[in-house]
């Protein structure tokens, strides 16, 4: 069972990606801090984070520094999905190692768990 990695704040969009995903079979890990996300990636090392910019303790793109410099993290594909438009956010994001950059009021649910399949093979 592939594993997904959730780091976001807003915990009503966490519960409802959390069970989409559970019913297509992932086992999802969740994190509402960038601290607990990072720890939380460290222990499971999951196959796919889901990684929102805007979090509290440590904000998405220390946690993705913080993923891409540890060896056990550096290789899993990290989602951004955030309400951060900026071209200088997508860049900043993409050059820190993030494989796609969704802005979450472009994408619906069900859309981000197609990217996601395709991601990962499945």
């Amino acid at each position: 069972m592939k594993k997904i990695l959730f780091i976001e704040d807003e915990s009503a969009l966490q519960r409802a990606a959390t069970q989409v995903l559970t019913e297509e079979g992932y086992r999802v890990y969740s994190a509402l801090d960038g601290e607990a996300g990072i720890n939380l990636a460290q222990k499971e090392i999951p196959d796919l984070i889901l990684l929102d910019l805007i979090l509290p303790k440590k904000d998405g793109f220390e946690v993705l520094e913080a993923l891409k410099v540890d060896q056990a993290t550096q290789k899993i594909p990290v989602i951004i999905l955030s309400n951060l438009e900026g071209s200088s956010d997508v860049e900043k994001a993409l050059g820190l190692g993030a494989t796609t950059y969704l802005v979450k009021t472009n994408y619906r649910l069900n859309e981000v768990v197609e990217k996601i399949k395709n991601l990962l093979g499945n």
